[in-house]
């Protein structure tokens, strides 16, 4: 069998994920690892038993034995290490959000067309067991007609720093960091509508709170204290089959706990996916609650990477239709470039 030789572009810690994903698979090898820190990525190296090592990635996508690559860095290099990645032949696995903006994101989705490779975005949570129970409970009609949803995911404290909380490097803060899941998964579950108009609001009073003691934090490799990014969003959304989102998001905030919810409601019936999955309808005349039983082992952010690389992998392979094409992420960096517009001005914004 021939092994599907795969590059790593990028060596935080989100990339663990990804070679660890890799190298569960006996049809996979990776090859080549990449960062433009040649210490991290000589351990790196070492740690995974990477034979070839580099800090341009320009110089890594020569190797003519590489088939696929997962480009993990700083959102800021999503854009020109894919499309350079897809002018060398190369299919891509590009880590979310796909670009800085929705027309970056469309160029690289022309260089995928052009080179005829496959561009996939790193959507993960698409491969969650509670995203396919309920996913499948409303393909398989039995919400009926969902017309509104809400979802959000709050953090009391929780700005990385470094080069997450550097605009120019990540794009923005948590609408671009964790949103961009959450208002993915609204659209993926329903159907894959386009939205037609948002309205919405961001805000920067907090700053990173570095002062705050008492609680465990996470931090970026590069942390520093420098922020020029919001602290917090609310978001209307509306989309062409008439659904309506609402959607908040936060990375600093004065609330008594973190939060994650995503709901959808249907003429049938309604559904929860986050906390955990729950659905709610009448039957017998009596509002009714429940829950499935599933195995808790599928519901892990190492799990919905297994699955997501596996699908990847499977499309290179075998020419599976990708579940997470290029295109998915174009229309997302429309609403969230519409988020930050719509803030900046103060009005709604209609996407064309």
């Amino acid at each position: 069998m021939n092994k599907i030789k795969v590059g790593i572009i990028g060596t935080g810690s989100i990339s663990n994920f990804h070679t660890t994903s890799y190298q569960a698979l006996d049809n996979v090898e990776i090859v080549a690892v990449c960062d433009i820190n040649k210490e991290r990525v000589e351990e790196y190296s070492k740690k995974y038993n990477i034979p070839k090592v580099f800090t341009d990635y320009n110089e890594m996508l020569k190797m003519e034995e590489i088939d696929a690559v997962s480009v993990t860095t700083w959102n800021n290099g999503h854009g020109p290490i894919a499309i350079a990645a897809l002018n060398a032949g190369k299919h891509v696995l590009c880590e979310k959000p796909l670009a800085l903006n929705a027309k970056e994101a469309e160029d690289m989705v022309e260089a995928a067309k052009k080179n005829n490779k496959l561009l996939m975005v790193g959507f993960v949570r698409r491969f969650g067991e509670n995203t396919k129970i309920v996913k499948e409970a409303i393909d398989n009609g039995e919400l009926g007609n969902i017309y509104y949803a809400k979802t959000g995911c709050i953090r009391r404290w929780g700005n990385p720093g470094g080069w997450f909380s550097d605009k120019s490097r990540s794009g923005g803060g948590p609408v671009i960091d964790l949103g961009v899941h959450m208002i993915d998964l609204v659209r993926y579950l329903t159907g894959k509508p386009k939205a037609v108009s948002v309205t919405a609001s961001t805000f920067n009073h907090l700053g990173m709170m570095p002062e705050i003691k008492g609680i465990n934090k996470y931090y970026s490799a590069d942390y520093s204290t420098f922020n020029d990014v919001e602290d917090c969003a609310t978001a209307l959304i509306k989309f062409d089959n008439g659904l309506t989102l609402f959607f908040e998001t936060s990375w600093v905030l004065h609330t008594k706990k973190d939060e994650l919810y995503l709901n959808v409601f249907g003429d049938k019936a309604g559904a929860q996916m986050e906390p955990a999955v729950e659905f709610y309808k009448s039957k017998n005349n009596y509002f009714t609650d429940a829950a499935p039983v599933v195995d808790p082992a599928k519901f892990s952010f190492e799990y919905n990477f297994q699955e997501e690389i596996k699908h990847f992998i499977d499309c290179v392979a075998n020419g599976t239709p990708c579940l997470n094409p290029g295109e998915d992420g174009v229309e997302l960096m429309k609403i969230l470039d519409a988020i930050y517009e719509s803030s900046k001005t103060g009005h709604e914004v209609i996407i064309k």
